[in-house]
């Protein structure tokens, strides 16, 4: 059971972001709680909004509501189950619980809830993964937004689980760790705590041994907000700006429906954050009612009609509108568990023998032996005459020690790829060496725990998937480990092969 904060909750309600008003009488009858989605060591609840006919394969988005709200408080109102629909993406709406906070709010400011694996951090990407096993949810565009305490619990997710998410918005919140103490919390909300880019950075940083390109971040607040401090829309910025390797002056200045909007981008262009700040308002998340392609939402307590819809926008920064276009055909194929396995062998590849853990390795073993894993799929199901456009592998994590993306410094773990099969089918020793069709086709960022993509394959290794049998992948460290390192993946089901294509004409 997870301890209850009270302390000096009868001020939380107006001083730690608990301002935002208490959900409508009517409650939206369009969406469904969804039970046993893991662990949940968090305590919420989860609720989710399908729109009618989604298909699989959709983008999905996280909502996290203020404090006093709930759910169903902040589908309808910002605007969220609107755009769903006109989109097509799948939307996720986290609950907190009054046994973990009096006045429902996220818990932003504990530490125990802002660290990943654990607390309300790991509730919420439970729910993500149930989503994503109940609907195969497009991976590669998941989002996170909130209000108030759910914009700075949208912090905390950005950080604690850069690799899940292609994009985040934060409304009215405040940056990641910018308080670890209920006492910290009132310095953090008003006047604000400034820190320089790199100091605010290094917090995001720490958070996840994460290294690969960084989620985009959209951030709104009001310029008369008196409840949380407009000065921290700055520090966000800075903040993520500086996790994104992006400088802090502006590449792109304009105006939207007459509210100043600033761009940030990387070295190469990217659009890394970018910043509304809506003049004359207090706190609260924009919206614009009526019925035209910019408007959508409905004014309720700290919902704001002031003519620009947070929401809508920040759904075409992320991409949305262009959601309901149907995506390409796409097959995804779980391993062949019998023939999958793993071969270790010396560093120059002499001795080498199939390995004997139900798990499969890669690395450097105790043993002092480079292992390499095998994977198997059937991918005879892709129709004759598609044109393979895109592929990628999904591991997941089931053991390891030490970091053999680090030693050394700079090491890939890469993805062979082969037409049918390496040396036999089944696992063999000669599958250490056996030449392969596409070498180091594709990369897989360093993880330490659940499932990870990824990056798409070459054009090269795209060609070598097989449309009539067997597809089977190498996954090795492209430079053995200088010393013990290694992960265990697991194998069969659990692993899968992504495959889109367009159907022949």
């Amino acid at each position: 059971m997870r301890k209850r904060v009270c302390v000096a909750l009868t001020v939380l309600g107006f001083l730690i972001l608990a301002a935002v008003g208490r959900a409508p009488a009517a409650a939206a009858a369009s969406i469904t709680e969804v039970t046993g989605f893991g662990t949940n060591p968090g305590n919420l609840r989860m609720f989710r909004y399908l729109p009618p006919g989604i298909g699989s394969g959709r983008p999905l988005v996280v909502a996290l509501h203020g404090c006093t709200q709930s759910a169903q408080a902040y589908d309808d109102e910002p605007g969220w189950v609107e755009l769903a629909q006109r989109w097509g993406f799948a939307l996720l709406l986290p609950q907190q619980q009054s046994a973990n906070n009096s006045s429902s709010c996220f818990n932003w400011f504990q530490t125990s809830d802002t660290a990943r694996g654990a607390g309300e951090p790991l509730s919420i990407k439970q729910m993500v993964d149930r989503m994503v096993a109940d609907q195969s949810s497009d991976t590669s565009r998941i989002f996170v937004t909130g209000l108030s305490a759910g914009g700075a619990m949208t912090a905390v997710m950005l950080a604690t689980y850069p690799e899940l998410f292609a994009g985040g918005a934060v409304v009215a919140g405040l940056p990641y760790r910018c308080a670890s103490t209920l006492v910290e919390a009132f310095s953090c909300q008003s006047p604000g705590v400034n820190l320089t880019p790199s100091q605010w950075g290094a917090k995001v940083r720490a958070a996840s041994a994460y290294s690969g390109l960084r989620p985009k971040v959209s951030i709104w607040h009001g310029a008369s907000d008196s409840t949380v401090a407009y000065s921290n829309l700055n520090e966000l910025m800075e903040q993520w700006t500086d996790v994104a390797g992006a400088d802090q002056t502006v590449d792109l200045s304009d105006t939207v429906n007459g509210y100043p909007h600033n761009v940030y981008r990387t070295p190469d262009g990217r659009d890394a954050v970018e910043t509304y700040s809506i003049t004359g308002m207090s706190h609260g998340q924009p919206v614009y009612p009526g019925t035209g392609s910019q408007n959508c939402g409905t004014a309720a307590p700290y919902i704001l009609s002031i003519g620009i819809c947070a929401a809508g926008e920040i759904g075409r920064f992320w991409g949305l509108d262009n959601a309901g276009t149907p995506p390409p055909p796409s097959t995804t194929f779980a391993g062949v568990e019998s023939e999958d396995g793993y071969v270790k062998a010396a560093a120059d590849g002499s001795g080498a023998t199939v390995g004997t853990s139900a798990d499969l390795a890669i690395g450097r073993g105790v043993d002092g032996k480079e292992n390499r894993a095998l994977l198997s799929f059937d991918t005879g199901a892709i129709p004759d005459g598609a044109s393979i456009t895109r592929a990628w592998l999904t591991v997941r994590y089931a053991g390891g020690s030490g970091n053999p993306w680090a030693d050394p410094t700079g090491n890939r773990l890469v993805v062979d790829v082969k037409t049918g099969c390496f040396d036999e089918c089944a696992t063999d020793a000669g599958d250490w060496s056996s030449a392969s069709t596409a070498a180091a086709s594709a990369a897989i960022a360093a993880f330490s725990m659940g499932s990870v993509s990824s990056t798409d394959f070459s054009p090269t290794g795209v060609a070598a998937i097989n449309r009539s049998g067997r597809t089977q992948l190498r996954v090795r460290f492209e430079r053995n480990p200088g010393s013990t390192a290694y992960r265990f993946l697991r194998s069969g089901p659990e692993i899968t092969l992504s495959v889109t294509y367009a159907a022949a004409r």
